[in-house]
């Protein structure tokens, strides 16, 4: 019995410490010349404009079903008008982060643990510390800098566009006018609320970007292994953005009420 849980422990706590030393590696490599700006600008390319229309067609119809839903139910009890505050709150604090977050995952994780994975397995990697080159400076620290930067920015296209799918639909199918839909989005819809889901955004950009590049760096066994890699990379990101939603929920809603916005 203590043996297995002995080896349950190390099997969680092992790849833990090594992402943890990876990550640590990583974070230092930004900060040291020579700044590798032209992989940082493909990047941003990459993962920001290059999502904006997935991003743009999923917060569109995020926004309308919301609004489909929450109208149908608030009319049971006459709150109509409280459509668009509902969803303005919803889509700023949860829904656009964690949406926004999940499609990047699905689209930019995959690709760049099959990129790195492939670099790997035909020995590019290799290739690049026998010319010197830090393989984590080079490929890592420019990927998870552009994330950074970019989950905030397609999470705020993500939002105003679920907004006005939710205006449409509030004011053509529901009946709502449009005086009190947007009176009540603007006063219940505070910056507070906006800033904490960006936050989330960063965190979340954070963690899709180094859990992808790890995966890649690990990635070994070839064509098949290329495939573990990005499908394992996907999963852990995905379950990694569910789970810290969690602790950032907590932490930005403490940190608010304690500082009074």
């Amino acid at each position: 019995m203590t043996k297995n849980f002995t080896k349950w422990v190390l099997k969680f706590f092992v790849p833990l410490g090594r992402w943890c030393r990876f990550t640590w590696e990583s974070l230092e490599w930004a900060v040291r010349p020579p700044f590798r700006f032209n992989n940082f600008f493909k990047q941003l390319e990459f993962i920001g404009v290059q999502s904006i229309p997935i991003i743009m067609l999923t917060g569109l119809f995020t926004g309308m079903v919301f609004a489909l839903q929450t109208g149908k139910t608030f009319s049971l009890f006459r709150m109509q008008n409280l459509v668009g505050s509902t969803v303005g709150l919803a889509l700023t604090r949860e829904i656009g982060p964690v949406f926004t977050a999940l499609m990047v995952t699905a689209r930019v994780c995959s690709a760049m643990a099959a990129e790195i994975g492939t670099m790997r397995v035909s020995e590019q990697i290799d290739a690049l510390q026998t010319m010197a080159v830090d393989p984590l400076q080079y490929l890592v620290v420019p990927r998870v800098l552009g994330c950074i930067l970019m989950l905030p920015l397609l999470t705020i296209i993500f939002n105003f566009v679920g907004i006005v799918g939710a205006y449409a639909v509030g004011t053509t199918l529901l009946d709502i006018p449009a005086g009190p839909f947007l009176h009540h989005l603007y006063w219940y819809v505070d910056p507070e609320d906006i800033n904490g889901g960006l936050i989330k955004s960063a965190f979340f950009g954070f963690f899709i970007a180094m859990i992808s590049c790890y995966k890649g760096f690990l990635t070994k066994g070839g064509a098949e292994g290329v495939g573990r890699a990005t499908t394992g990379a996907v999963v852990a990101s995905s379950v990694t953005v569910l789970i810290t939603d969690y602790f950032l929920t907590t932490w930005i809603l403490e940190y608010y009420s304690s500082h009074n916005f």
